[in-house]
């Protein structure tokens, strides 16, 4: 199913934390988007800071009214955000996920914990084959699209501001998604009542790994979700290296095992890249260049 949303209906569903953060600033500094916009608000919340933070703060303060400006133009000019999703029929099968009789090869933790709990891998949270019952996961894709990335082209700054505000419009549009498909499309979670900043804060069931995350570090995954999910229905193409196009992007999986919970794979030692790569069908050396030397 395809979703097209306006940007107004998804800049509510910004995580200004994140926004942030690519322009260098630490999290607190994005409580200028929870602000009210009269003076007298943002000046006591300038005043909230030590003198020592002040400057950084009012920094802050004006990137993100000039973020505002530039997302009310991006909905004046018609600008959409879009999402693609797909449940699937799925069981998993040791280290791998089943879906539509599609292999889907994982990565299991390696590193032993201090307290003990056990090594995690995404497939733990899906039913098993061997249970004779099948599961449900959720696919995923949003895009804002090329026009809102290359805005501003020969503005560095604005472009450069348009280009993170893509970024974040994409997440928002998926976060929007979910929330749509946990209450409605997939229905586990008819009666979830949460405010946005408890939907920002993850509050909700299940978990939603976009590739790239650290329980989910291969990109060749891309390869995969595409296939299940032909993203050029909503404008994203590949690279020969799985990244995806448009830049401002996103793929990953929705899960919505109650126990379901977000984690690091870490590293890994050679004997599971090479069972890895064997499960993807794909050379070792080849697989490498998908998976951060992190993990290596």
């Amino acid at each position: 199913m395809i979703l097209t949303y306006r940007i107004r209906d998804i800049v509510p569903y910004i995580n200004w934390i994140y926004f942030f953060h690519a322009w260098g600033f630490q999290p607190r500094f994005a409580g200028i988007a929870n602000i009210h916009g009269c003076d007298s608000c943002r000046a006591m919340w300038l005043a909230s800071f030590p003198e020592s933070e002040r400057s950084k703060a009012a920094e802050a303060m004006q990137l993100h009214k000039e973020a505002c400006r530039m997302l009310e133009r991006f909905d004046e000019e018609g600008y959409t955000a879009r999402s693609l999703f797909r449940l699937c029929r799925a069981n998993s099968d040791g280290d791998n996920i089943i879906i539509e009789d599609i292999l889907f090869p994982l990565l299991r933790q390696q590193t032993p914990h201090a307290d003990g709990s056990p090594y995690l891998c995404l497939s733990d949270f899906i039913r098993p084959l061997s249970s004779g019952i099948a599961d449900t996961i959720g696919l995923f894709a949003s895009t804002t699209g090329q026009d809102a990335e290359t805005h501003f082209s020969q503005d560095p700054y604005q472009h450069l501001l348009a280009q993170t505000l893509a970024d974040r419009l994409a997440e928002a549009a998926t976060e929007k998604m979910h929330e749509y498909v946990r209450k409605y499309a997939w229905g586990y979670a008819p009666d979830e009542s949460l405010s946005m900043d408890e939907l920002l804060a993850e509050k909700f069931q299940g978990i939603r790994p976009a590739v790239g995350y650290p329980s989910l570090p291969d990109q060749s995954v891309c390869f995969l979700l595409d296939k299940l999910l032909q993203m050029e229905q909503i404008g994203i193409t590949l690279t020969e290296n799985g990244a995806m196009h448009p830049h401002a992007s996103v793929c990953g999986l929705m899960l919505s095992h109650p126990e379901a919970c977000y984690f690091s794979v870490g590293t890994i030692d050679q004997e599971q890249l090479a069972d890895y790569a064997q499960r993807r069908g794909i050379p070792i050396n080849e697989m490498r260049k998908y998976l951060s030397t992190r993990h290596l």
